[in-house]
């Protein structure tokens, strides 16, 4: 077996915490663009009130509007909770685990030293450690890619109703 470095480990680990960070300041953003629209849209509902007694076609497309925004924060907000698995063997770096599942600090402490001890173990843990944040990190993602889609359609549907009332008013 090859010299291996734990570096790359620890390196991985903190490139997965800067990717977990991107994805919710994206959320974060989309969430934002949505609160903005949604003030405009609450502080316009008196001059867009008008727009419901002219037809259904505007009221399909605020109904519709409406959905997709509700998805799309939906998402952004799935972004934020992080969906842990807990299928793993008691790891020393699952913050978690080392709170709930080696007894005493003293306990905890020893069994750390023995994992960094062994270079295999070492690796085992590390290597379990970089396996959960990347499942996370997924659904992350996943969730940030629903968001920015609702949110785009909700946008396409709130262009129809914008260029609606525009043509009634001419």
């Amino acid at each position: 077996m090859a010299i291996q470095d734990p570096n790359n480990y620890w390196e991985q680990l903190e490139r997965l915490e800067k990717l977990i960070r991107a994805s919710e300041l994206k959320a974060g953003v989309v969430f934002s663009f949505h609160s903005l629209i949604l003030g405009i849209f609450v502080d316009r509902i008196k001059t867009l009130s008008e727009l419901f007694e002219d037809g259904i076609f505007p009221k399909i497309g605020i109904i519709c509007w409406m959905f997709f925004v509700l998805l799309s924060i939906f998402y952004c907000f799935k972004c934020f909770k992080p969906q842990i698995e807990r299928s793993y063997e008691k790891n020393v770096f699952f913050f978690s685990d080392a709170v709930y599942k080696f007894g005493s600090i003293e306990e905890y402490t020893q069994h750390l030293i023995e994992i960094c001890g062994s270079e295999q173990k070492l690796y085992e843990q590390l290597g379990q450690q970089i396996h959960a944040e990347s499942k996370i990190i997924d659904g992350k993602f996943r969730c940030v890619h629903s968001s920015i889609k609702y949110f785009a359609i909700s946008f396409v549907f709130a262009i129809l109703v914008v260029i609606y009332w525009i043509f009634t008013l001419f």
